[in-house]
């Protein structure tokens, strides 16, 4: 390694594919990560870019989508995040989906892989005075680093709470109940449009699954500790006490879905499982991250119809999710202002999503390496995904009320000339992704 080593801490999406732009840009990189000799709630393995909460990234639409767009923008700059996850893709309708396990270790296989390249396993828990950095220390940075960098912002962190989904194995479905179909057949293929299986509940079953739910044994807080939650991944409980309608309006609306046992009856409320693995021996429960405790989320998740003898892989479970008030803590580089040669990337920065949090790697990456080669950069356009994403966080959110945010089409700016309104929303978002992509496409060639 030279004197001009870029170091990446935190193993993750953001740190994997920072260290793999940065890599290929020529730069020696030293990836440090805490797993597994340190481990944390959520993580299982010592793999590089592991997915805790969902196997899923999302819509794959690049014209429709803004998050499809992001993918297209990584798979345009040679993301190993979005080239890893095509080759470990499972059917999920028009989602991109991965088996969680292969795709973590090809990316880990990929990085060290990388003569430029070394992994140190081991925790960094201060602030370096020199050297070129990033952090990408994710939602669950560790408390001796997080402090760190409170001392060193000066402020409070903040934080809320993320929760994750159960696991169920798929030979204890009873499939002569349950289903399989994408909502509204959605997909090019067969399989894809067979990606989900269904659950269908009746009216008094969804109220007694409701009841259930609200009475359940649930996580506690610590003292003087408030539960502030993303609203993309809000706890199926919390959902629930907003409303008893309110589940069946969100991860168990029945629309689009046709009962293939029963044709003539239309369900009142569905629930919806995802393939969780390539094996298609797993399945993941869409949209129910829980903070029950363990013993309540299996009485209650047996109440649904075809889960009656389920087992379950995983429980869902609720963690802390550390981030930084960006807005005013990083300049449009991505460095912390009070110390120019420290960079932060990922959710740490106050992005939501796999996909987001790959894409602030990416960038960080590409700027550590360009300032360390001494390659002037173009200023990233606004008008890509990627440049709404930064510019939100780095200045264009209220720092009062920052929160984390994931990308979508109400950060971008404007295209002139198009009518607002739901019948013009196909257009409006067809010219962002047509502008984002030429912009993009022309930030791109100053790499060449």
């Amino acid at each position: 390694m030279t004197e001009k080593t870029l170091h990446i801490v935190g193993g993750g999406m953001a740190g994997s594919e920072a260290a793999w732009q940065a890599a290929h840009m020529g730069v020696d990189v030293v990836l440090h990560e805490m797993r597994p000799n340190v481990g944390t709630f959520a993580h299982q393995s010592g793999d590089f870019a592991e997915m805790v909460c969902s196997n899923s990234f999302r819509s794959d639409d690049d014209e429709q989508n803004a998050v499809g767009l992001l993918h297209w923008e990584m798979r345009k700059a040679n993301g190993v995040i979005m080239a890893t996850a095509d080759e470990n893709r499972l059917p999920a309708g028009g989602a991109l989906a991965v088996d969680r396990e292969a795709f973590a270790q090809a990316v880990t296989a990929k990085l060290r892989a990388l003569p430029n390249v070394r992994v140190d396993y081991g925790e960094i828990t201060d602030l370096p005075d020199d050297g070129s950095w990033i952090f990408a220390t994710g939602p669950l940075t560790s408390p001796a680093l997080g402090e760190a960098i409170a001392r060193e912002t000066g402020t409070d962190r903040l934080a809320f709470f993320d929760a994750i989904a159960p696991i169920v194995y798929a030979d204890s479905i009873d499939m002569d109940v349950v289903w399989a179909q994408s909502r509204y057949d959605k997909g090019d293929t067969e399989e894809e449009q067979k990606a989900y299986l269904n659950c269908p509940m009746t009216k008094p079953q969804y109220e007694a699954f409701i009841d259930a739910l609200l009475a359940a044994d649930k996580t506690e807080f610590h003292d003087g500790e408030t539960a502030t939650y993303f609203d993309g991944c809000l706890p199926i409980e919390v959902m629930a006490e907003r409303g008893r309608e309110t589940l069946r309006f969100g991860p168990m609306k029945p629309i689009g879905l046709t009962n293939a046992h029963k044709p003539e009856d239309k369900p009142y409320a569905v629930v919806q499982l995802r393939r969780d693995n390539a094996l298609g021996t797993l399945y993941n429960i869409v949209g129910f991250q829980t903070k029950m405790k363990y013993g309540a989320q299996t009485d209650v998740f047996k109440t649904i119809p075809g889960l009656e003898n389920a087992s379950f892989a995983r429980l869902g479970g609720i963690h802390r999710n550390t981030f930084m008030n960006s807005p005013t803590l990083l300049d449009d580089q991505m460095r912390l202002k009070s110390r120019p040669n420290l960079r932060f990337a990922g959710q740490v920065t106050g992005v939501e999503g796999y996909v987001e949090s790959a894409a602030m790697g990416l960038l960080a990456g590409r700027m550590a390496a360009a300032e360390i080669l001494g390659r002037p950069l173009p200023k990233l356009p606004q008008d890509t995904a990627m440049g709404a994403l930064i510019h939100h966080i780095t200045g264009g959110a209220e720092a009062k009320t920052f929160q984390p945010m994931n990308v979508n089409f109400g950060l971008f700016r404007p295209v002139d000339g198009l009518k607002g309104g739901r019948r013009g929303r196909k257009d409006r978002y067809k010219a962002y992704t047509d502008r984002a992509k030429a912009a993009w496409t022309d930030w791109l060639s100053a790499f060449d």
